[in-house]
């Protein structure tokens, strides 16, 4: 569960990327973001090669909301990802980060006239449309032509966390079928909607594969098109316990349904997002307070600030100690934050050596949701962002300020 480029020495201190975290903690401070940048890339890579094996005529998109960082859309370019992008902000940090515009697809269930402005002036290749009241909007926004998908509801009931799930029935992505069909008539219709294939996303954290088939072979009974875009989803292990599917398992079957259900001249996107960066990424937090009262509550420096997915979908991690990591577990302790709620638990039950003040805990596969739901309970800094290397870190976001944190209520405080 830990990035693929992670070492213990003979200290017990972990190295990520060859950089020991106890000078990224001292160096940076904490709570703070570590990525494996070698990781990243060789995860990009086998979406890229592998899917581009198997159905030439195919394209990986990142879902970057995932990790919507000016370093991770430069990686994405680089790497030759194309970018999923759902709002006027990630839109401007993709451009800001050299993303070519033709390398974007704009998503969203609420687009606003401006936004869709900014996508369609930024020359964005395709926006995914969601609703007819959309269908509205670009009618009377649009002066050429532009490409588009339309977002459908698969009816997959995805096995996952309730607010995870987005293929059902009820979602509020999409349309039900029926209306897809009507909305499809209309954009075929219009000169400059440019109409080229449907998009479908049943859900995230999805640890079966077959669901991921499933979808495919629904998608299909929408019609023949040239573009089938059947979104990311893909699971990840995050505890001991979890099994999760490889990138190759996830490969074939999305392959193998797209041989028996789809047009063979047909062009298949995917759009992975946790599943290219959640491993690669870990937190480091410094240990602040240890009690035993019957249980042991180890308390950091930071918590639902910066790990928001473990209260909104009640995501499990590991943890470990990372200048202590040869250490034999002693005691089993809720690893808990520092922001007033009981909910603030990172880990509930966490195998840990006995943990002194001071300890630096290092919770895994936090690569994905942690920086986009980053906030400012009880008035918390967001954390930096740190990229590993063959030894050398590097900051890619600086940490938040208190400065920056007051700017924002200036015109309070000029009164």
């Amino acid at each position: 569960m830990l990035p693929e480029e992670s070492a213990v020495d003979d200290a017990g201190v972990l190295h990520l990327g060859g950089v020991p975290v106890t000078e990224l903690a001292e160096q940076y401070g904490t709570p703070l973001y570590v990525y494996d940048e070698a990781g990243l890339r060789r995860q990009i890579r086998r979406f890229i090669d592998g899917l581009s094996a198997r159905w030439p005529a195919s394209e990986v998109l990142f879902a970057s909301k995932s990790f919507p960082a000016v370093g991770m859309y430069r990686i994405a370019a680089e790497e030759g990802l194309s970018v999923d992008i759902a709002g006027g902000g990630e839109l401007q940090l993709a451009l800001a980060a050299g993303v070519s515009p033709e390398k974007l697809h704009f998503h969203g269930n609420a687009k606003t006239d401006a936004e869709l402005r900014m996508a369609i002036e930024a020359g964005v290749d395709t926006i995914i449309v969601d609703n007819t009241d959309e269908l509205d909007r670009l009618e009377r926004l649009l002066t050429q032509p532009q490409k588009l998908l339309l977002r459908v509801i698969p009816g997959v009931e995805a096995k996952t966390h309730a607010s995870q799930a987005t293929g059902g029935s009820d979602s509020k992505f999409g349309l039900p079928m029926d209306q897809a069909i009507a909305a499809i008539e209309r954009m075929r219709a219009h000169p400059l909607l440019e109409f080229e294939g449907v998009h479908l996303h049943i859900g995230s954290q999805i640890l079966d594969v077959a669901q991921f088939g499933e979808a495919v072979s629904k998608i299909s009974t929408a019609g023949e098109f040239d573009v089938y875009d059947v979104g990311g989803g893909l699971g990840v292990k995050y505890t001991y316990d979890e099994v999760a599917p490889s990138v190759d398992e996830y490969l074939d079957t999305i392959v193998a349904a797209a041989r028996e259900h789809l047009p063979a001249g047909a062009r298949i996107m995917i759009e992975p997002g946790r599943a290219i960066v959640a491993r690669a990424g870990v937190t480091l937090y410094r240990v602040t307070t240890v009690k035993r009262t019957g249980r042991t509550f180890v308390a950091v420096d930071g918590g639902l600030a910066d790990q928001m997915d473990a209260a909104l979908t009640g995501q499990r991690f590991e943890a470990l100690l990372g200048n202590r990591a040869l250490d034999p577990w002693t005691e089993t302790a809720q690893l808990v934050g520092r922001q007033c709620e009981s909910g603030d638990l990172l880990v509930d039950r966490a195998p840990l050596p006995e943990a002194r003040v001071g300890d630096l805990a290092v919770v895994a596969t936090t690569g994905a949701y942690g920086y986009t739901l980053a906030n400012n309970y009880n008035g918390a800094l967001k954390p930096a962002i740190v990229f590993v290397r063959d030894g050398e870190a590097r900051l890619v976001a600086r940490r938040e300020t208190y400065e920056e944190l007051l700017a924002l209520h200036a015109p309070a405080l000029e009164r």
